[in-house]
């Protein structure tokens, strides 16, 4: 299940407030500028390739490049048999930002968003149906785990897509990490 789990940075040990329902996740998450919507997902095969799971969005991935003036979409998706997924995982643990908005949309699997908002930080686990967009120069960093299960759909206005700039904060570091929030799911 979708979950938020909304902290405060100076006590990172507990969550103040933990939620499931994903209207109220939206509610939360948009007073703060962030957009969380729960999309229908389509059936495809497991292996299908970025051409297909995109052709299979084409409608959705053309309104969002309309309405946010993305410039490239593409797919991104990493299993636990991936020999490089230590290294994967590690790129996006670090707060960073962007100079776009970051939008992704969970096609299968899921992962770990924490956004670093004031005084709070939100962990938003992203499942298979959640749209997410974290606006640019917001705070914030990325956990997949350990054994990452994920395909999201990305969105970009810069055609080189990802780029960050990171915060050299170590609040990341001392927030619970995606096997403390993710559980057994």
């Amino acid at each position: 299940m979708t979950t938020l789990s909304i902290f405060d940075q100076n006590q990172p040990d507990t969550p103040e407030l933990v939620v499931e329902n994903p209207a109220e996740i939206a509610r939360l998450l948009g007073e703060q500028g962030i957009r969380f919507e729960r999309w229908p997902t389509r059936a495809l095969p497991a292996d299908a390739s970025q051409d297909d799971i995109l052709e299979a969005y084409t409608d959705e991935v053309e309104h969002l490049k309309r309405e946010g003036g993305f410039a490239t979409a593409d797919v991104v998706s990493l299993t636990a048999d991936n020999p490089q997924k230590e290294a994967f995982r590690q790129k996006f643990l670090d707060e960073h930002t962007h100079s776009e908005d970051e939008v992704r949309f969970f096609v299968r699997g899921q992962g770990l968003f924490y956004l670093h908002l004031g005084e709070k930080v939100y962990a938003v686990l992203c499942r298979k149906h959640d749209l997410i967009s974290v606006p640019h120069g917001t705070r914030h960093w990325f956990d997949m785990g350990p054994e990452p299960e994920f395909t999201c759909i990305r969105l970009f206005t810069n055609p080189e897509g990802w780029v960050a700039e990171f915060t050299g904060e170590d609040i990341a570091s001392r927030l619970p990490r995606y096997e403390r929030l993710a559980g057994a799911a």
